[in-house]
């Protein structure tokens, strides 16, 4: 334990691999999203679409958890879950959420806010299609966030979801489905040396994107 703590007490890195100038970003924060994505797709790191979902009860109690960032537009950014979940629990509570992205090899971060709406059923069922043959099953067999008893419980459910579709198409279960995180507020983190990083900040305000650099 004291070695653990004496490496991560004392443990340091300078980023030094690129800056951000807010007079030379995209005037448009989905455009600057874009291009750093593509940055990081073309450096090979590792699901670039992984984003920490951050989310609060009504009262503000909140929780976080990895999902992957499958559409983004101008209309917002897409993930799919189980309503039934707990973050599921808590968007309908509070329709409030952050995407954070760290692109550790990149040294970048990007941290998206906004409000939480469902996708349509047609945008529901065109993702669920598109899934491989066992996170169809998952889907069902799963009751996500809840208690369960043992790993051999959801392998049984799991065996007879797949006994009942084995010879029919699988349908996408009423509690899964996608949301999208309409942002309202985009920061673009790129680390410096000395801890002096680069934070520019775009707010939307009647419908317009201003831009802003805040301190490190």
């Amino acid at each position: 334990m004291k070695k653990i703590e004496k490496k991560i007490f004392s443990d340091r890195k300078n980023y030094t691999k690129d800056q951000l100038d807010e007079k030379l970003i995209e005037k448009n924060p989905i455009v600057q999203f874009e291009k750093w994505l593509e940055l990081a797709i073309k450096a090979d790191v590792e699901e670039p679409h992984v984003t920490v979902l951050s989310t609060a009860t009504k009262t503000g109690k909140p929780s976080a958890r990895i999902v992957l960032l499958r559409k983004f537009s101008e209309n917002g950014f897409s993930f799919y879950t189980n309503y039934t979940s707990r973050k599921g629990k808590e968007l309908a509570q509070n329709p409030y959420a952050t995407l954070t992205f760290f692109w550790q090899s990149l040294e970048k971060q990007i941290r998206i806010e906004g409000i939480i709406e469902k996708q349509t059923k047609a945008e529901s069922d065109e993702y669920f299609a598109s899934r491989p043959h066992e996170s169809k099953i998952g889907a069902w067999a799963s009751p996500q966030s809840k208690t369960i008893k043992n790993r051999s419980e959801i392998d049984t459910a799991f065996a007879a979801y797949e006994k009942k579709f084995s010879r029919t198409e699988i349908p996408r279960p009423s509690h899964w489905g996608g949301y999208v995180l309409k942002p309202t507020i985009i920061e673009f983190w790129q680390g410096r040396k000395g801890r002096l990083h680069d934070r520019v900040l775009y707010t939307l305000k009647k419908n317009v994107w201003t831009i802003s650099r805040l301190a490190p």
